[in-house]
């Protein structure tokens, strides 16, 4: 563990942190000190680091949620494991989450957010938002992962799907995608059903590479194992024993919607993911998300977790963005119902 003192009063408080491993502490701090750097704009702390030693000065709270962060992810990097800019982020939110140093119980508090331990390298959550998205997939047969884009939730969803196929609690992975942002029938496009359906679960196979050797990936979706299954596809099917993704699920109608969730089989997980922001339907069709998450909020067994832009993960101008249109969406909403 890092060697640390620290002095002031409560307002101005300096901290000394020394790492033990200078590699690892060169590491932690980031390329230029770009981690500190990142430290400093989000907790409102001033860091200065000589060798493997950092110094913080700030506020009593800003200075202890900092040492908490430097602290974790020094651990993490002893463990063998990477610290990408992510990581860091997402320790700092942890840390903002655990409250004030006058609020926190180091001996009650919980070590951190969510982990999904892969084959290939763990996956944790970054954000509130996704730690409680993957506490309810760790806890409920079917959930829903409403919000923007950015923030994870088709990403962690596959996550989880690897772990369970992983550990062999599955015997398939089924993903579905509603194809309706082309405007053309799957059966005039070129190729088989794979080659059909690609440029719509492209971001599935994204993840799914990202979790998954090559190799195993493609063994799997020749074997059967890991499925694509345009939602059309669905129909009168009974997928037991699976875990069941759709995504882009605010393109589904109210039909397909309901169609889709009663596939659910026993032993089976159900994850549906999508953006009521974003619907590509028809002008005045009802989108199956929004009235699937109405219906079926409260009922026992499905969990409904919605994400904000404080749970983009991308770059930072991406939460910014997310931010402005919802603000404008907000307003325009004001505005109708102001003219009713």
């Amino acid at each position: 563990m890092p060697a640390g003192s620290e002095g002031g009063d409560a307002a101005a408080t300096q901290i000394v942190m020394a790492f033990d491993d200078n590699r690892l502490a060169s590491t932690l701090f980031g390329q230029y000190g770009q981690n500190l750097a990142l430290l400093e704009r989000r907790l409102g702390v001033a860091v200065d680091s000589r060798g493997n030693q950092v110094t913080v000065e700030g506020t009593r709270e800003g200075c202890e949620q900092a040492r908490r962060v430097l602290e974790g992810l020094y651990d993490q990097l002893k463990r063998g494991q990477d610290v990408a800019q992510g990581d860091v982020e997402g320790a700092i939110r942890l840390a903002l989450a655990q409250g004030s140093l006058f609020d926190f119980d180091p001996a009650g508090a919980r070590s951190g957010f969510e982990e999904i331990n892969l084959r290939k390298r763990p996956v944790r959550a970054r954000t509130p938002g996704q730690d409680a998205y993957l506490r309810a997939l760790k806890r409920q047969p079917l959930v829903f992962g409403i919000g923007p884009a950015g923030t994870g939730k088709t990403w962690l969803a596959v996550a989880y799907a690897v772990a369970l196929f992983e550990r062999k609690e599955v015997d398939r992975i089924i993903l579905s995608r509603p194809a309706v942002e082309a405007g053309e029938r799957l059966g005039f496009l070129p190729g088989d059903m794979r080659e059909k359906v690609d440029p719509y679960l492209r971001p599935i196979y994204d993840a799914l590479f990202d979790m998954m050797d090559a190799r195993i990936v493609e063994r799997a979706l020749q074997s059967g194992e890991i499925e694509i299954a345009p939602l059309a596809f669905m129909r009168g099917r009974t997928l037991s024993n699976a875990v069941v993704i759709l995504d882009e699920a605010q393109n589904t109608s109210s039909m397909q919607m309901k169609m889709f969730l009663t596939r659910l089989g026993e032993n089976s997980r159900m994850i549906v993911t999508g953006d009521p922001s974003q619907i590509d339907l028809p002008s005045g069709q009802t989108s199956g998300l929004s009235e699937a998450t109405r219906l079926l909020a409260g009922v026992e067994g499905i969990a409904q977790v919605t994400f904000t832009a404080e749970d983009v993960v991308r770059h930072d101008l991406v939460a910014r963005i997310v931010e402005a249109y919802d603000r404008q969406a907000l307003a325009s909403l004001r505005k109708r119902e102001a003219g009713e």
